[in-house]
């Protein structure tokens, strides 16, 4: 089973609307980085790091949109090599 047509099964399942809003969010959250090959979870993982550590400040969140984490991250490990 595809896992798009997977997932809108079980979002029939999420027993409220708050939970339907949940499911949305993380859905949203998992998806928009494989849309931009990214792997979700070193992308969550470091986006959360990065707000939890405060490296990177409210005024700066736009850095942590896939689209721009990805050239930030290249940044990243261009340097560093």
């Amino acid at each position: 089973m595809r896992p798009i047509a997977m997932g809108r099964r079980n979002s029939l399942f999420s027993g409220s609307e708050g939970g339907a809003e949940s499911w949305a969010i993380l859905a949203s959250l998992v998806s928009t980085p494989k849309l931009h090959e990214l792997d979700p979870q070193a992308y969550l993982t470091d986006v959360l790091e990065r707000i939890v550590s405060g490296r990177t400040k409210s005024h700066q969140l736009q850095e942590l949109l896939t689209w721009n984490w990805k050239a930030a991250h290249h940044r990243t490990t261009q340097a560093a090599a």
